[in-house]
């Protein structure tokens, strides 16, 4: 099956701007992040989507492919529907991988393709959670899943507070991880085409609002969300201190 991988990158960031070209221990960000992808080995190609000339030609040096889109977009993955209309090529599946994740593991990618069997819709990957910093961390949002036999389904609901809520131990947030399994939404996208180019077209729903993710939009609309388990940490960059942090981590 011929499955895309699209690296959206902006220029513009409020908290990091231009991060996409940071240099991180001599290379740009967004050259690793495209090399990483590339070792992924179910993904047919890899290409770059950005909205400034200055990270498209920085990806042209470095010999990656590269798609230049509008500067509207409210979301990565409205800039993946733009460069699967550019392209003109059917595709099954597309992947969004994000940018300011240089050091993604290829086997994150071959695992949540490996659920792509025509009949998923979305698909994405979660880790339990174990550490309660990140539990009660509004910058990284949880998922609640449905099971079957210890079988991770579906995402019944993303939020960026902590659900869901041990109302016996109101206050002793650390003991929750003991009651329960918490996972943290890695933010890795598969897309049925179509069900790309519908969810595109969907105006921004009350959930969505409220907790400012756009997955809750899909849900709402009645689409499903197939989440794979994934023992792999996922590090995004979102501001110059978690860049300094990821550094002392490799």
């Amino acid at each position: 099956m011929d499955i895309l991988g699209i690296i959206p990158a902006r220029y513009a960031s409020t908290r990091f701007p231009a991060k996409a070209l940071v240099d991180i221990n001599g290379k740009s960000m967004i050259q690793r992040v495209f090399e990483q992808a590339r070792q992924a080995t179910s993904l047919t190609a890899v290409v770059v989507a950005t909205d400034d000339v200055r990270i498209f030609d920085h990806v042209r040096t470095f010999g990656g492919e590269v798609i230049m889109t509008g500067t509207h977009h409210q979301s990565g993955t409205d800039r993946c529907q733009e460069v699967v209309e550019q392209l003109g090529r059917t595709y099954p599946y597309v992947v969004n991988i994000q940018g300011d994740e240089p050091f993604i593991q290829p086997r994150q990618i071959d695992l949540l393709t490996s659920v792509l069997d025509g009949a998923t819709e979305l698909a994405t990957l979660v880790k339990a959670i174990t550490d309660p910093a990140v539990l009660t961390n509004p910058n990284s949002p949880k998922v609640v899943v449905s099971q079957t036999d210890g079988v991770l389904r579906e995402a019944l609901y993303f939020s960026r507070q902590p659900i869901p809520y041990q109302r016996n131990q109101p206050e002793n947030v650390a003991a929750w991880l003991q009651q329960h399994t918490y996972w943290k939404h890695i933010g890795l996208y598969a897309y049925r085409t179509d069900i790309l180019a519908q969810i595109t077209k969907l105006p921004p729903s009350l959930l969505e609002r409220a907790e400012a993710l756009e997955q809750l939009r899909w849900l709402e609309n009645g689409y499903r969300i197939r989440v794979v388990e994934t023992d792999l940490e996922s590090y995004g960059i979102d501001s110059p201190e978690d860049l300094e942090q990821l550094r002392m981590k490799n």
